[in-house]
C-alpha cells in the first residue's frame, strides 16, 4: 500500500507487524532498531516501544517530538523510568492475556494426564495407566488482572476449584472466583500455584521460603508473570523436599539463566524461554489497541491503560 504522508509513527517491532499496523491505520509506519532509540525525525509523535534495559540511560534530546508512547508489554518494569515519565504512556495489558491461559492450561493438562508416559512404542509396553484430572483439583491465582481472569475463567469453565489472592480490594470480574486475604491460605489449598502478578518491590521474592513452607505439599508451581517473584535457592530446597513437585516456568530473573544454572537441568522444572505471550493472536490484539488508543490520542481523550504515575519505580 502507498502512503502519500510522512510516517507520525515509529515501531520498534517486526517488520510484519508494522505491515500490519500501518495498513490498519492507513499510514506509513517508520521501522527503528529495538533498545533505546538514539534519534527520531521531527515528524514522528508516536513511538511503539519495544522493552528496553531498565538501567540504560535517557539518549540526547529525549524525548524527541514525541507526544505518547505506547509499550509493547504489560507490565512498565522492563522500561526505564525516563520511558514512562514526560509523555503519555500506555500499555498493552491484556492483549496477551488469552494465549497465556492457554499455556498455563497446557501446563496444567501436562502434568495431570502426563502424556509422554502415557506414549508407549511396543507391545510389551502396552499396559493400562492411570491419569489425573483437572476437574475438582484446585488452582490458586496470585494476581487478578487480565491474565488472571482470563485463566480464571478457562479453568471455572473446567470445574475447577479457583482461589485467588490480589493486593487491590477491587472484587473479581469472574464469577465463582474466591478471593482469600491470605496468600498462604492459597498456596496451602492449591494443587496449582498461578503466578500472574506484576513485578513492583513488593511483589519481589514474594514466593520464598515461608511460602513455600506453606504450600500444600505436592504443589505444582506456573510463573507466567515475571521471575523476579520467585526466590530460586527456595525454590529448588522445596523441589529437592518434595513441597514442589513440579514447576513450569516462563520467567527467570535474569532472562536468559545464565549457562550452568541449575533450572536447566532440574528434572522437574519444566522451563520455557518466555514465549508464553507469543503469538499471531496476540499480535493481532496489539494491533487493534494500538488503534484504539490512536483514535482516542487524535480525539484528545484518555488513553487506554495509561501508566499512571504512582505505579512507577522510584528511579
Amino acid at each position: 500500500m502507498t502512503f502519500s504522508t510522512l510516517p507520525r509513527i515509529a515501531s520498534q517491532l517486526e517488520p510484519s507487524f508494522n505491515t500490519l499496523l500501518a495498513d490498519r491505520l492507513q499510514q506509513p509506519v517508520l521501522p527503528i532498531p529495538r533498545g533505546v532509540p538514539v534519534s527520531l525525525p521531527d515528524h514522528v509523535s508516536v513511538l511503539v516501544a519495544a522493552p528496553i534495559d531498565r538501567v540504560a540511560p535517557a539518549p540526547a534530546g529525549w524525548p524527541f517530538g514525541l507526544e505518547w508512547i505506547q509499550l509493547v508489554s504489560s507490565g512498565i518494569d522492563m522500561h526505564p523510568n525516563w520511558v514512562l515519565h514526560g509523555r503519555p504512556t500506555s500499555t498493552a495489558r491484556g492483549v496477551a492475556a488469552e494465549t497465556i491461559a492457554e499455556y498455563v492450561l497446557a501446563a496444567i493438562f501436562d502434568d495431570v494426564k502426563s502424556f509422554g508416559s502415557l506414549r508407549v512404542s511396543s507391545p510389551e509396553q502396552w499396559k493400562n495407566r492411570t491419569t489425573g484430572a483437572l476437574r475438582g483439583s484446585t488452582i490458586g491465582l496470585v494476581g487478578l488482572g487480565a491474565i488472571g481472569e482470563a485463566v480464571a475463567a478457562k479453568l471455572l469453565h473446567l470445574r475447577a476449584e479457583v482461589l485467588a489472592f490480589r493486593r487491590s480490594a477491587q472484587p473479581s470480574g469472574v464469577a465463582g472466583v474466591q478471593l482469600l486475604n491470605s496468600l498462604h491460605e492459597v498456596l496451602g489449598r492449591a494443587d496449582h500455584l498461578v503466578l500472574a502478578a506484576p513485578a513492583t518491590p513488593e511483589t519481589s521474592r514474594l514466593i520464598d521460603a515461608a511460602a513455600f513452607a506453606a504450600a500444600k505439599p505436592g504443589l505444582h508451581l506456573i510463573n507466567v508473570a515475571r521471575g523476579e517473584l520467585v526466590d530460586d535457592a527456595a525454590l529448588l530446597h522445596a523441589l529437592e523436599t518434595g513441597q514442589v513437585r513440579r514447576a513450569t516456568l516462563d520467567v527467570t530473573a535474569p532472562e536468559p539463566l545464565p549457562l550452568g544454572h541449575p533450572f536447566y537441568s532440574h528434572s522437574r522444572i519444566w522451563l520455557t524461554p518466555h514465549s508464553a505471550a507469543l503469538g499471531h493472536a496476540p499480535r493481532l490484539a496489539l494491533i487493534e489497541k494500538i488503534s484504539a488508543n490512536h483514535e482516542r490520542w487524535r480525539q484528545g481523550l484518555p488513553l487506554l491503560d495509561a501508566v499512571q504515575s504512582a505505579s512507577l519505580v522510584p528511579a
